[in-house]
Formats: structure tokens, sequence, C-alpha cells
């Protein structure tokens, strides 16, 4: 099975990933424990996502890679990893991926362009020791040219420059600059909208808060492509609502490969109410100044993540939220256009928990929602996951009484 990243857009990551570097941002330094080599073939980390704490080889065909987190923090087992293998000559290597916690948790995936992933063979992995202590071993067969391994399908920045490219010009999408990570970054925002002269209700979308979930991103693109078709519904929704997309909000954990973090130390999403990142303050910014505009109206937040599964967190339907509803309705729909797909909902608030979902609703009585793709969800289901969604969230959203005017 090939995992091709689901937008023709995307072969952006090709040059990116195959040059190196981001255009944009310089690789990691190099250090003596950031690569190794042998007679047989090079590994390094040297490009956006690159990813592992130590590289060893116990012999000229086998090497040893140790994966750490990116720091001593309260750290979520997304035990990320990415290199690089460059062959001197035809061979066949051992790569034994090592944790300092966690253990291993991605199935391997290799390319050699960046754009077509395949997750390699069961009978090339060995997996060793349980749960937390669990670690791999990979048999490569080496051709002529370097081989991308990594947990997941490297989404770099550059790639979401070129999905937004895709857009062209349309006269709803408006791209805009939110603001910039710690290491000054951009983060970009977009606005979809139909002209209206009437009062705004907005939705906001937003993804990539944890840097290895790339299974929610690519439900998010599938998702955002689907609000901008030019189907009847979706002109009628952008009619009526806005849609503001934060599509990559920690850029800077993505580059460095991080399991969890930005590089303040912090997971983004369990800075909720606190805002003590420059990321997270973008979003509340955001947030207020929504809330702040008497011709606008926050009706849901959608924060798009990976977990082991497909799950939506979701608020509990017994707490009012204004659309009344709206998540059981909306879930409702999405399950009947998913016939023979089971959707799971988990429905849970804790209050003043600094989290997305928990966050909208404490403040703003807005229904928040954390919309999770498993980790090795079939990546065309996904493709169909966030098209089904999105159809279904617009004729939910079109189906709810319209707000009360502001003066009133």
């Amino acid at each position: 099975m090939h995992l091709r990243v689901i937008s023709a857009a995307l072969c952006a990551v090709l040059a990116a990933v195959s040059a190196g570097a981001s255009a944009n941002y310089a690789a990691p330094v190099s250090q003596d424990d950031l690569t190794c080599e042998t007679n047989i073939a090079r590994i390094d980390q040297d490009f956006p996502a690159g990813a592992f704490s130590r590289c060893e080889t116990p012999g000229k065909r086998r090497f040893a890679i140790t994966i750490a987190p990116e720091d001593q923090g309260d750290i979520n087992c997304s035990a990320w990893y990415a290199f690089r293998v460059t062959p001197t000559r035809r061979a066949r290597i051992t790569i034994d991926l090592e944790y300092e916690t966690c253990g291993h948790r991605y199935w391997p995936k290799t390319s050699t362009d960046g754009v077509n992933w395949t997750p390699v063979s069961p009978d090339k992995v060995e997996i060793s020791g349980e749960r937390g202590d669990r670690s791999a071993s990979i048999t490569l067969r080496l051709g002529d040219e370097p081989i991308f391994v990594a947990g997941q399908e490297i989404l770099p920045p550059s790639v979401y420059d070129d999905w937004l490219d895709g857009f062209g010009d349309k006269p709803f999408f408006a791209r805009s600059l939110l603001g910039r990570s710690a290491e000054g970054r951009e983060i970009e925002m977009v606005r979809m909208a139909g002209e209206t002269t009437g009062q705004r209700e907005t939705v906001v979308l937003i993804g990539r808060q944890h840097p290895p979930e790339v299974t929610g991103a690519f439900a998010m693109f599938a998702f955002v492509e689907t609000l901008s078709e030019d189907s009847a519904l979706a002109q009628a929704y952008r009619a009526r609502f806005e849609t503001l997309i934060v599509p990559l909000l920690n850029p800077d954990g993505v580059v460095k490969g991080h399991w969890r973090h930005n590089t303040g130390g912090v997971d983004l999403n369990r800075d909720w109410g606190p805002f003590t990142q420059p990321e997270t303050q973008l979003m509340q910014g955001l947030l207020d100044t929504v809330a702040a505009d008497p011709a606008r109206d926050l009706r849901v937040l959608i924060d798009f993540h990976s977990t082991n599964r497909d799950v939506f967190y979701t608020i509990p339907d017994e707490l009012p939220t204004d659309p009344e509803l709206f998540t059981r309705k909306w879930l409702d729909l999405y399950q009947e256009r998913m016939p023979g797909y089971e959707v799971e909902r988990d429905a849970r608030h804790e209050v003043e928990r600094p989290i997305s979902k928990a966050f909208t609703y404490d403040t703003y009585g807005a229904p928040g929602i954390t919309f999770e793709i498993g980790d090795e969800t079939d990546r065309e289901l996904i493709r169909r996951i966030g098209r089904e969604a999105a159809i279904a969230m617009m004729v939910t959203m079109l189906e709810t009484p319209l707000p009360a005017p502001a003066d009133e």
C-alpha cells in the first residue's frame, strides 16, 4: 500500500525535503551524534521534521538510532522520528530504533521523493517489548537513491504554503498573517466567506498544535477543500458563515521534529487559559476579536488532531451550547453519510481544563470539538472522513436558527 500526500498541491514537499531544508528556515546544525555512517550508508536528520537524539554504528550494515523527546517536560508518548539514509552502495541494512521513554508508536514509512510514502512491510519490521518499552528493528534494501524513513508522512510548512497556493485567487478565500511563532515562523490564517451585509457567524478551524499529528492534517485538508467547493451547499454556507482557519499553529515544533511541544517546552493544547506561549496568545487574540465584534457570533471551534483511533472529543449534550445540540445533530448526520463506518464520540467536560474545546465552551458557550484521526487510518478513508464531516457540518449549521441581532 502506498500513502500519497493526499492533495496534488502538496507536491512542494519534494522540493523542501529533497533539498535538505525548508527554503525559509535553516535545518538543524549537524552534530556528532546526529549523523553516523559506514562504508555502506550515511544516516542524518538534516531536513525539516528530521529528528532523533543519537545515531551509532554497531556494524557496517547495522545502525542504532536512539529516539528521545524534545525536552524533559510532561511529554505525550508521540515518539516521532525521521531520518534520511544515503547509500554508498547497494546493500541490505538493519536500523534499530531504541527509545529513551514511551517506546515505539508509529509504524515506519519510507519515501524517496517526499510525496509517496510506503509503510515498511511487516516482514521487514521486528517489534520487541511491551507498551512503553517497545523497540523496533527495520530491514531496508538500499538502492541508488536516498531513502527517508519517518513515523508518519512529513508535512513541513512549505507543504502548507503550497496547499494554500492551490486555492488560487478565489474571491472568498483570503490569506493573512495571524502572527509569528516563538522562532519567528509565519502562522497564517485564512478567512473563507462570501459577501454579506448582515451579521456574520463564525466557525474556527485549527490544525497541528501537536507536530506528529499529520492524519488530523489530512482530514483538515479535505474538510477545508470541501468548504471551498462551488456546490450550492458550500455557496450557501459561505454566504452565511465565515470560516477562520489556522492550519499550522505550531510550525516550530513541526520543523524541529518535536513529539508534542513548541520550542517553549509547552504542549499548546494545554495552554488555553494560561496563554503563556506566543502561538496560543495569537488564538486568544483571534477569538477575543470575534467575541468583541457585535457583527460576529462565534458558533463552533473544531481542532484537528491524531490519536490511536478515529474519535470526536466533544462537550456533553446535557451542557447547554449555542447552537443548541449542534454537535449531536452534526455527528448524527455525519454517521448517516458514512454507512459501514462507526462514528465514535467521547463526550466529557472538565471546567477550566486548558484545552481548546473546553476553553471555547467555558468562555463563549460555543461547542468546542477535538476531531481526532487514527495514526494508521487509511489515507483515502481520511479524505472521505474530512469531506463527509464538512458536508454534514455545513448542512447542520445552515439548519441552526439565526442568532439574535446584536442590539437585542
